[in-house]
């Protein structure tokens, strides 16, 4: 996915996973980063790019965006976290 690719790119990351899940319409995008650590930000701006690129009303799915260092479950925990406080 180009869009994935771009944003990444622009935070100095690079998409190192995509995955699809048909059956749930799960998007999942696993970001990278050469030198230094995927941080909460890069994984929002990739999110943001995505959301943005696509018509939700048209496009049924769900999208996830993590690091190779924490999946895309602790993700969604952490921003709880952080929204709850």
């Amino acid at each position: 996915m180009e869009v994935a690719r771009g944003a990444a790119a622009q935070r100095g990351c690079e998409v190192i996973g995509l995955d699809f899940n048909d059956d749930d319409n799960i998007f999942e995008i696993t970001l990278g980063k050469t030198g230094g650590e995927v941080d909460l930000d890069d994984c929002e701006f990739v999110h943001r790019a995505v959301l943005a690129a696509f018509d939700r009303n048209i496009e049924d799915y769900a999208l996830t965006v993590g690091s190779a260092g924490i999946s895309a479950e602790e993700a969604d925990e952490l921003l709880k976290t952080i929204k709850d406080n």
